[in-house]
């Protein structure tokens, strides 16, 4: 049977709550058995450990203790932080997304057990994870696939499942403020804006003079923000070049998650 390390983030189901603490099984390791006792729930004094805790609730919690021979593993609830648990959960999340994946794939080829193992195992070795893979895949293409040496009906399996995943992208937008005040003016601001929206990802909309907004999306916010720097400067520098004056005022981020 394996146990948890000392120290790892798991998720466990709560199965039994008494005076003195919570009976779970960990999701993660056959569902063996752990308690977290009343003190580990939260900090300071608890009156009842059922305003914590539900039967039937999982929660996201930090392996304190392991004893192997007699099967005890004592856990913390209160140890754990909010970007612990919020990451833990995407984790978990992401793998029941890859699971589901690779099920449709098996089903999609008609692999065997066999196969699908040893397909699986393929993932990992260049994944992270299982969807990792997908997602990768949904981004790259056929191209991304090759190195997995797949025969033909898993790979066609695959980049077609793949291509269904909406993947998730960030916006950057900004309002620019442009006003090139000589008789050329109106051309020089179309002309400008124009060859900065040839870009790849980048939007611009009139929002009425003097007022345009910026916009770029892209898969994450380093890349996003990597990509609008040079489109804003290469603006700025063709409207200050013909005596115009340009500013640029940040609005808010937006993002969208993974189906």
């Amino acid at each position: 049977m394996e146990f948890p390390e000392v120290g790892e983030i798991i998720i466990a189901s709560v199965t039994k709550i008494m005076d003195h603490g919570a009976y779970v099984t960990l999701d993660e390791y056959d569902d063996i058995q752990g308690f977290l006792h009343i003190s580990e729930i939260a900090p300071g004094w608890i009156r009842s450990v059922s305003k914590y805790v539900k039967i039937g609730e999982k929660k996201v919690l930090l392996v304190k203790r392991v004893s192997k021979n007699r099967s005890d593993i004592d856990l913390s609830l209160k140890q754990i932080s909010a970007d612990q648990r919020k990451k833990k959960l995407l984790e978990v999340k992401k793998y029941d997304k890859g699971k589901t994946l690779l099920n449709s794939v098996i089903k999609k080829a008609n692999l065997s057990n066999t196969d699908a193992e040893k397909l699986e195992e393929a993932l990992y070795e260049k994944f992270d994870s299982v969807y990792d893979a997908f997602s990768t895949i949904a981004r790259g293409g056929a191209e991304s696939i090759k190195p997995l040496k797949l025969l033909k009906n898993t790979e066609a399996a695959m980049i077609e499942i793949s291509s269904k995943i909406r993947l998730s992208s960030v916006e950057i937008r900004g309002i620019m403020d442009i006003s090139v005040k000589n008789s050329n003016g109106v051309e020089t601001i179309r002309d400008t804006l124009m060859s900065a929206a040839k870009n790849d990802g980048v939007k611009i909309s009139y929002m009425g003079a003097p007022k345009y907004r910026l916009s770029i999306i892209s898969s994450d916010f380093k890349s996003a923000e990597r990509a609008i720097k040079p489109v804003i400067s290469k603006i700025q520098q063709s409207i200050e070049k013909k005596k115009g004056l340009f500013q640029f005022v940040r609005e808010d981020s937006k993002k969208t998650r993974d189906d």
